[in-house]
């Protein structure tokens, strides 16, 4: 399906396919992505596609919060009291470091210009927020994502410090839980994440918790 340029609607999810894509075109406005992470959709491309790939994979990759793993091998790094944790304190800082770090085995990045600003936008408008781990004034790691109501949608994270972006996302899990978020979604498969809890969960068990 083409989304329209002035169109807001999405096909419905059950039509995507088998590799979770769902729709194409579009704009990245605040609008449309705020509408297509309640419907359980993200954008996810570069900038050699043509336009906006829009994705709703089934089976979901999520975390419980309740369910996060840590590892003893993270407890000397945690217990750092040199790194400190910093919610929303340089967004812009975060995604594009998320955006020019270079990840092992990955060509490229997926995070355009143009989603780069997109989301910007949205932390501007509280939508998008950011969990950052700061060494002697400087961040050394992080994350961001999308927070709904009772789910947060992870985008990117990236470390310039060892398990930097691991204590970020632990801390964060942790105020998360706090603040009544029941899931995070992960969207995609990586060994990374596995190793902190996340699972596989069906899709129609994701979208219930999209539901006020």
């Amino acid at each position: 399906m083409i989304l329209l340029d002035k169109s807001l609607n999405f096909p419905p999810v059950h039509l995507a396919l088998e590799d979770g894509l769902l729709a194409y075109g579009g704009d990245l406005s605040s609008e449309r992505l705020l509408l297509a992470y309640q419907k359980g959709i993200f954008p996810w491309f570069d900038e050699d596609d043509f336009a906006p790939l829009w994705w709703s994979p089934d089976p979901r990759f999520v975390l419980f919060p309740e369910k996060i793993k840590i590892s003893k091998s993270m407890k000397p790094m945690l217990n750092r009291d040199d790194i400190e944790f910093r919610i929303n304190y340089d967004f812009q800082q975060v995604i594009h470091h998320c955006k020019v770090t270079n990840r092992v085995n990955q060509l490229g990045t997926w995070i355009t210009t143009e989603m780069e600003k997109a989301y910007i936008d949205l932390h501007e408008k509280g939508i998008a927020h950011s969990a950052e781990c700061w060494h002697r004034n400087k961040l050394v790691g992080g994350l961001y994502g999308i927070k709904l109501k009772h789910v947060f949608c992870g985008e990117s994270m990236f470390s310039l410090m060892p398990n930097a972006s691991k204590r970020a996302f632990i801390q964060y899990v942790a105020q998360l839980k706090k603040e009544n978020i029941q899931l995070i979604d992960c969207q995609i498969y990586t060994a990374h994440l596995e190793s902190l809890g996340a699972e596989m969960i069906p899709r129609a068990t994701y979208l219930n918790y999209l539901v006020d």
